[in-house]
């Protein structure tokens, strides 16, 4: 297809593929409005309320159970002690019951913890279904416009990345966030129940452990930054090495690439191993903070425990509750970076899916393919994919039915920009494009794009058998139809050379068919829809001459008995058309025959020449 680049507004830079809401030693990306956002996402939680409530309910009684467990455990343990002292001797079958109650508590919060695990992924995995198909419908709504001023990787990132992010941060979240305030509730209670005094050297211990997080967190988040950088910038200067490792040896620049290649690894290097000793120190401090605790509780506990104001078992229960009540801790502001990631996620979801859509159409007209005698006519069409900077000014041509229509002109002149404005990938500004004397605006989009078969320079071929790509416009099509397109196209010598004939799997890329013969593919796929009009974008213009040959005879075929509009780059290929537009600054300067037209010695004689003469 035609450069528009210079027609069309700039395109922001290409976002990629965004790694998870917690890339390593990284902030989570902040939303613009967070609390927009999140409404929005509650609502498409809004039928699934009750599931979440049953959710929250499961959550409550599994994390009841757990925190109950320390304290009838520590039960166990003050009959064994009371058992050592007694004359009676250990009384086995109140340890049994006790121990059965252990067993119940584990196994009832293990079941209601499965529930609620199962429910929030199915509702996780609804959301992440109803996230993908409305992305999906708004593609296909979107005008081309969108698609210009947007990377592929950005909406890809939408459907993947992003889309994934809010699946499993919603999963991890929604659960976490209603356990671990239970769970700090309850074991504040349980602390408190045992001993006051032990709870409070609980509590002094937490501030500090938060202060030497903070110091450290802020000291690694600065050389991870630089590491994630370094990262980044070594795997470019490799990839751009290996890739382009033929010129590096031509003009002897491994001494250089190498040179490079040090500075960068000695970068991260620095960062790498400072970054991980920081925090490396995390866990050893906070154990050290953690046994300075145990160590005081132990001491406290034992002067209590000896004053009849606890007892052993108490003790044990409690350092069980302290060793878990910095967890639930670290989860709920661990659960605000994943907000936060979620809410970044929705948004750039949110903004792909607020875009402007095409405008909805109410058909007035419609034409049936089979009466469609093909005459076309442009009047006055003014059209700028910037408004303020026209492309196409006052275009006027009227084309007579199966006429053979070549245009040409220098890139930029605005030859694909035609193209797209009959296909109605974008409305015209001004005046009217007219199809057998109707007005394609007053048309449907589908019934005018039915009416053009097309070939462009840029080949397509999905993943699938060979059969399926030449039947993408016309599914059910037989055997024997799609054997007569590609005979007519001059490929079904090819496909019969392959391993699985029309059965092969070929794919996008197609690496084991030439450019020509993927082009064969897409004449052959034309030919099969068998569209009253015809559209050939270059379709010679990166293969060989002997098989330029072929695809030209193979175009002559198809655009035999229909008007046919070709656009062109070697003027070699059109000159037996039946009017030459030729065309510069959005307008024709010229229009005739391919001699009349050289006998003008205008524009067309010029760009003639300097293909034919001077080479």
């Amino acid at each position: 297809m035609e450069n528009k680049s210079t027609q069309q507004p700039t395109r922001r830079p290409m976002m990629g593929f965004r790694g998870g809401p917690m890339a390593m030693g990284g902030k989570p990306e902040k939303p613009k409005h967070f609390k927009k956002t999140m409404l929005t996402v509650l609502k498409y939680l809004r039928p699934y309320w009750i599931y979440m409530g049953f959710v929250a309910v499961c959550a409550i009684i599994s994390t009841s159970f757990a925190i109950a467990s320390p304290k009838v455990l520590g039960n166990m343990t003050d009959e064994i002690i009371k058992g050592l002292f007694s004359p009676a001797g250990i009384n086995f079958d109140n340890i049994a019951i006790i121990g059965f109650w252990l067993i119940g508590l584990f196994t009832l919060s293990a079941i209601f913890s499965y529930i609620q695990s199962w429910i929030m992924a199915s509702i996780s995995q609804k959301i992440t279904y109803k996230f993908r198909r409305d992305i999906s419908e708004k593609i296909a709504r979107l005008p081309l416009r969108y698609f210009d001023r947007h990377e592929n990787g950005d909406i890809v990132s939408h459907i993947t990345n992003d889309v994934e992010t809010i699946s499993q941060n919603l999963n991890q979240s929604m659960t976490q966030l209603v356990t671990s305030v239970v769970m700090i509730i309850g074991i504040l209670i349980m602390m408190l129940s045992i001993s006051w005094q032990l709870t409070m050297i609980a509590i002094l211990i937490l501030p500090t452990s938060m202060i030497i997080i903070t110091v450290i967190v802020k000291r690694s988040q600065r050389y991870y930054t630089k590491q994630q950088a370094a990262l980044g910038e070594i795997d470019g200067h490799i990839d751009e090495m290996f890739s382009n490792h033929a010129i590096v040896k031509t003009f002897n620049g491994e001494a250089s690439a190498i040179k490079t290649f040090d500075h960068i690894n000695r970068k991260l290097h620095n960062s790498g191993w400072k970054s991980q000793f920081w925090s490396g120190l995390m866990m050893p401090i906070m154990q050290f903070i953690s046994n300075l605790g145990y160590v005081a509780v132990a001491v406290v506990g034992g002067w209590l425990a000896i004053n009849g104001k606890v007892t052993i078992g108490d003790i044990q229960a409690f350092i069980q509750y302290m060793s878990q009540f910095t967890q639930p801790i670290s989860q709920t502001a661990n659960i605000a970076n994943v907000l936060q990631a979620t809410a970044a996620a929705a948004e750039r979801i949110f903004e792909f899916l607020d875009a402007k859509e095409e405008k909805k159409e109410n058909a007035r007209e419609s034409i049936d393919p089979e009466s469609v005698i093909g005459e076309v006519s442009f009047n006055s069409v003014y059209f700028g994919y910037d408004k303020e900077q026209p492309v196409i000014k006052d275009f006027t041509i009227h084309i007579k039915p199966k006429q053979n229509i070549a245009i040409v002109g220098p890139t930029g002149a605005g030859k694909t920009t035609i193209v797209n404005l009959l296909m109605r990938f974008y409305d015209i500004d001004s005046g009217i494009i007219k199809i057998d004397g109707i007005d394609s605006s007053a048309m449907n989009r589908h019934d005018v794009r039915q009416l053009f078969g097309m070939v462009l320079q840029d080949t397509w071929l999905f993943q699938g058998t060979i059969a399926e790509n030449i039947a993408y416009g016309k599914p059910n099509a037989t055997h024997e139809e799609i054997v007569d397109a590609a005979k007519a196209a001059h490929v079904d010598h090819l496909i019969n050379t392959l391993p699985a004939g029309y059965k092969t799997i070929i794919s996008e890329t197609a690496d084991s068919i030439s450019a020509g013969e993927k082009q064969l593919l897409t004449i052959a796929r034309a030919i099969l829809a068998d569209s009253p009009m015809l559209i050939l974008d270059e379709a010679t213009s990166s293969v060989d001459t002997r098989t330029e040959l072929l695809i030209q005879s193979a175009m002559d075929k198809l655009s035999h008995g229909r008007t046919s509009f070709v656009i062109a780059h070697r003027l070699s290929t059109i000159r037996n058309a039946d009017v030459i537009l030729v065309m510069r600054d959005g307008n024709i300067v010229e229009h005739g025959s391919h001699e009349g037209l050289l006998a003008e010695k205008g524009y067309y004689a010029e760009l003639y020449n300097s293909q034919f003469i001077n080479s």
